[in-house]
């Protein structure tokens, strides 16, 4: 039996001596990079957050005391010990563990941690309510991964170094490693740092000198400069924390000694950990971006490109901004982070004085595309619908109220299968629409993407296209740059009695139930401004209309229907079919649209069940 077997809980972790960890943080990574490459999933992350893991459950008493994770999807070490390892199997699977902490998956899971950077705020609030209470209980906030870039968490470091409250940040730095003679330097000096003499000499110092301002101020600026030439903490310092670090993220014998110091400490700390991505697995550490998120894959081989069968819509998109941009000197390029992810490569290379990774900063993106389009740049802003959510004040205030030419290009919207509720794009439908001036097209296929883009690109005014994660139905994209009329939809299908409005990527599966039904379909393109022509024609023509969005129902497009119909003092049977008032849960995209009944048998069946009732 494995050492890793003999772990049910942390509470294990507590008898292991030194060199026992160090075998188990071993035997932990192997068995994560297996598990990664049976299901899937985040990989260089959690690999290189293995001894900070293991020493923070043997130092802390989970879960008693909190450790809130940021950015979390490198939790896997963490579920592991936890008791998850047995079904890790299942993990990003339908039914199985989330890809991220979850408060109702397990006790050890302090905090929901999809999006970066809410680690410091969330556990500011766990150390304020635990003095509240007269709780003694220790609350950790692990940031890392880029996290630091938004704005979010310094706000947080700025709230919490003045409240004096018992707080640990660590700044699991993964963006560089630490050479040998200086690890060791920087670990020796701050478990000096950390530990109960110096800060009992600093504190009673301080009593003294306290007395005595001039020198107090001296030997404090003395402190600053002696911490400064070794250390890069001033920032938060000034903050009021108590920086520590840096620190070798790997290196137990550094690690646990200086968190058993950090814990006996009172007041806001903050310890720089750095650790490598992808330690321990060669491939990995060569290519941590490649193994940032993986599919299933080969540990002898490594991950191989997959081919797909078509472009995916983020690559449409690629292509298409490429070809605008070659086009069009004045269209610059925003990401918030994402450049892969959104297709974004071949761009940074083509035109890099033209594109702009601002961080995890969304809503600096937001007011970044409004400036430079007040000044006669036509911004493209390539986001995820799930992150977009996060710069809703500077959409509206700073791009919509002044009717700026910014076009958010909206990658991900929909159910987005493994990653799950914190990553689906359920709700923009429902939050833009309410917004004044805004343009929103949704795009059935890959042509259509293309074309939608061109006409939005073209449009002066804000202007969305939201398009699904994966590939689509396989239409061939045409090369020019094609515009469609603004507010128009096209009917693709003439049948009987029920029509179904079809918005976007549910096109596809509409069309396949219309078959069984004898429905007409129409492709609306347009969410706003809505074709009400079209939707006048077919109220008039049929006796039911159906409406179909893979969006939230609530407040989506075929809420925006119904409110054109009763000005139109049109009455009409009206069924309304998107995801449901709650948060779908991860798993295969396929299975996850069936149980949403927006797959061509679900959607068939609501429609005779409500049209033709038993």
């Amino acid at each position: 039996m494995s050492l890793l077997e003999t772990i049910a809980s942390p509470a294990d972790l507590k008898s292991l001596n030194r060199a026992q960890l160090k075998e188990l943080s071993d035997e932990l990574r192997q068995y994560i990079l297996s598990s990664v490459a049976e299901t899937g999933g985040h990989l260089a992350s959690n690999l290189g957050v293995v001894e900070l893991t293991v020493a923070l459950h043997k130092v802390f008493d989970t879960p008693e005391d909190r450790i809130v994770w940021d950015v979390g999807h490198q939790t896997y070490a963490h579920k592991i010990l936890t008791g998850r390892r047995e079904r890790m199997h299942t993990l990003r699977q339908t039914d199985g563990l989330s890809g991220f902490p979850k408060r109702d998956e397990s006790p050890y899971d302090a905090f929901v941690a999809g999006h970066s950077s809410t680690s410091i705020s969330a556990a500011l609030g766990m150390a304020v309510a635990a003095r509240l209470k007269g709780e003694e209980r220790r609350v950790v906030a692990v940031i890392g991964d880029g996290a630091m870039t938004a704005g979010m968490a310094f706000e947080a470091l700025n709230n919490a170094g003045a409240m004096d409250t018992n707080l640990l940040v660590i700044l699991n730095d993964n963006d560089m490693s630490i050479s040998a003679n200086v690890g060791a330097l920087n670990s020796y000096l701050t478990k000096l740092l950390s530990g109960r003499f110096y800060n009992n000499l600093r504190s009673r110092g301080e009593k003294i000198l306290s007395n005595l301002p001039p020198v107090y101020e001296l030997a404090r600026r003395a402190e600053e400069h002696i911490k400064g030439m070794v250390t890069p903490g001033t920032l938060f310092e000034e903050f009021g924390f108590n920086y520590l670090g840096p620190i070798d993220g790997h290196d137990l014998d550094a690690l646990i000694p200086t968190l058993v110091n950090i814990r006996a400490l009172k007041g806001p700390q903050f310890l720089h950990v750095v650790t490598r991505k992808g330690k321990g697995y060669d491939l990995a550490e060569a290519n941590p971006c490649l193994y940032h998120g993986v599919g299933k894959f080969n540990v002898e081989v490594g991950v191989t490109p997959k081919v797909a069968p078509r472009p995916t819509y983020t690559e449409v998109f690629g292509r298409w901004l490429c070809d605008m941009a070659a086009a069009d000197e004045r269209l610059v390029g925003i990401t918030p982070a994402m450049c892969e992810g959104s297709g974004m490569t071949e761009f940074t290379q083509r035109f890099p004085e033209r594109y702009f990774d601002v961080g995890i900063a969304e809503q600096h993106a937001l007011t970044f595309a409004a400036g430079l389009a007040c000044e006669g740049q036509k911004p493209v802003v390539a986001i995820y619908s799930t992150f977009l959510q996060r710069a809703y004040d500077q959409l509206i205030h700073d791009v919509a109220l002044q009717g700026l030419p910014v076009l958010l290009a909206i990658d991900r919207a929909g159910l987005v299968g493994a990653d799950g509720a914190t990553h689906a794009g359920a709700f923009d439908l429902t939050f833009l629409r309410c917004i004044p001036n805004l343009l929103i097209a949704v795009p059935s296929d890959e042509n259509e993407c293309r074309c939608l883009l061109t006409t939005a690109f073209h449009y002066d005014g804000p202007s969305a296209v939201r398009y699904p994660r994966g590939t689509g139905p396989g239409a061939e994209c045409s090369a020019s740059f094609e515009t469609f009329p603004i507010g128009k939809g096209v009917l693709r299908r003439s049948g009987k009695d029920i029509a179904i409005l079809a918005f976007g990527a549910p096109l596809g599966a509409a069309m396949q139930a219309a078959e069984a039904l004898d429905a007409s379909v129409a492709d609306m393109r347009f969410v706003k401004p809505l074709d009400r022509e079209l939707l006048r024609q077919l109220a008039e023509s049929h006796a039911r209309l159906a409406t179909i969005e893979e969006n939230a129902v609530m407040g989506g497009a075929g809420s925006a229907v119904a409110e054109a119909l009763a000005e139109m003092g049109i009455t009409i049977p009206l069924l309304h079919l998107g995801l449901p008032d709650r948060f779908v849960e991860h798993g295969d995209p396929a299975v996850l649209m069936a149980r949403c009944g927006l797959d061509a048998t679900g959607i068939e069946r609501s429609i005779r069940d409500w049209a033709l009732p038993t």
